[in-house]
C-alpha cells in the first residue's frame, strides 16, 4: 500500500473522493496543532497533502511528493524540503474562478464610479453635477494589461474579451502558450489564443505603458519582490487603473502611495499587502482613490471541492507515472 497522509480538514466525502482514485492507497488524516509541524511527530508516508505547514526529511524520510492546499509556495522556501528532491505540487488554478472575478469587479468598480455612489449615499444627497461626478469609463475599447498569464489571469482575460477590452499579457515564457497547469473545463485560455500580444516578462514597463488597467497575479519570487516600484509607476498612465491580486510585496508600497499622490496612475485595487493586516497607520486607508479589500480575492465556498479534484487527478497522473500537474520548479520559485 501506498501511505497518503492529509493535514487538510477535509470531510469523509472529500477523503472518499480521492479513496477512490485507487485501492493502492492508504490514507491517514491528521489536525496540525496552531497549524504547526509538532517537533515530536513523524510519518511513513510516501505522499503528503499539506494544507500548510510541512515536515523536516528526518521527520518524513519516506516522503516523495507534496501537494500544497494553496497556490502560493514562498512559505515554503526557508524549509529543508525545499533543498531537496522531494516533489511539490500546488493548488494553482483553484482560485481561477473567484479571483478572475474579483479583478474584473474591481475594474468595473473603478470604471462605473462605485465608491462614488457609497459615498454619497451616506451624505444622504446628490452631486449637483451628477455627470462629472458619475459619467463612467466604457470598458470598450479600453487595454487591459495582465501581469502573468497562469490560471487566473487567462480567466480573467476570458472574462474581459466579452467588453470587447484589447488584452495584453505578460509571460516568463512568451513561446509557450498553451496552458500546462490545472484547468476548470470551460474556463480560462488552455491555448493562450485570448491577448491580442504577450510580451516577456522583461517588458513589463513597455506593456504597462499602453494599458489602462492592470492586473497584477503575479507570485512572490526573487524576480518579481518590488517589480513595481516607483520607474515602474511612472511608466503607466496617468489615468490608469492598478489592482493586484498577486503578493504584496510585488508592489513597493511606499513607491505606490508616492505615486498615487502625485498621480502617476489614477487609482489602485489592492486585496494583497506588504504587511498583512494592513497597519492602522498605513496612509492607503485614508486615500480616496483606493479601493481596498481585506486579502479576500481567493475566498470561495467550492475551494475544498476544486482542491480535492486538482489532487485526485495529480494522484491518479503520480501512480500511473505521468506529469504532474502544477509542478513546483525551484529554480523560478513558483
Amino acid at each position: 500500500m501506498r501511505q497518503l497522509l492529509i493535514t487538510a480538514p477535509f470531510p469523509s466525502s472529500l477523503i472518499d473522493r480521492i479513496r477512490a482514485v485507487s485501492p493502492e492507497i492508504a490514507i491517514e488524516q491528521r489536525t496540525l496543532p496552531n497549524g504547526r509541524w509538532p517537533d515530536d511527530w513523524t510519518t511513513e508516508a510516501e505522499i503528503y497533502y499539506a494544507q500548510s505547514a510541512v515536515p523536516s526529511i528526518a521527520q518524513a524520510p519516506n516522503l516523495h511528493w507534496v501537494q500544497t492546499h494553496y497556490a502560493g509556495i514562498d512559505s515554503l522556501e526557508k524549509t529543508d524540503l525545499w533543498q531537496s528532491d522531494v516533489l511539490i505540487t500546488t493548488a494553482s488554478g483553484v482560485h481561477a474562478p473567484n479571483m478572475a472575478q474579483y479583478a474584473m469587479t474591481q475594474i468595473l468598480a473603478w470604471a462605473h464610479r462605485v465608491p462614488q455612489w457609497f459615498q454619497y449615499k451616506q451624505t444622504h444627497s446628490w452631486a449637483k453635477n451628477r455627470w462629472e461626478t458619475f459619467v463612467p469609463q466604457e470598458l470598450y475599447g479600453k487595454t487591459l494589461g495582465i501581469l502573468g498569464y497562469g490560471s487566473i489571469g487567462r480567466e480573467l482575460a476570458r472574462l474581459a474579451k466579452p467588453f470587447r477590452m484589447k488584452i495584453l499579457v505578460t509571460k516568463r515564457d512568451a513561446r509557450q502558450l498553451q496552458d500546462t497547469g490545472f484547468v476548470i473545463e470551460g474556463q480560462g485560455d488552455p491555448e493562450g489564443t485570448l491577448p491580442d500580444r504577450i510580451y516577456p516578462s522583461e517588458a513589463t514597463r513597455s506593456m504597462i505603458a499602453e494599458c489602462d488597467f492592470v492586473v497584477i497575479t503575479l507570485p512572490l519570487t526573487e524576480r518579481t519582490y518590488y517589480l513595481f516600484d516607483e520607474e515602474m509607476f511612472k511608466a503607466m498612465k496617468p489615468t490608469a487603473f492598478l489592482v493586484n491580486v498577486g503578493r504584496g510585496a510585488v508592489v513597493k508600497e511606499d513607491d505606490l502611495v508616492r505615486a498615487l499622490k502625485k498621480g502617476w496612475l489614477a487609482g489602485a485595487g489592492l486585496d494583497v499587502y506588504e504587511e498583512e493586516p494592513l497597519p492602522n497607520s498605513s496612509p492607503l486607508w485614508d486615500m480616496e482613490n483606493v479601493i481596498m479589500t481585506p486579502h479576500v480575492s481567493g475566498f470561495t465556498p467550492q475551494y475544498d471541492e476544486r482542491a480535492t479534484d486538482i489532487f485526485a487527478e495529480n494522484l491518479r497522473c503520480y501512480l500511473s507515472g505521468e506529469p504532474l500537474l502544477n509542478l513546483v520548479s525551484r529554480e523560478e520559485g513558483y
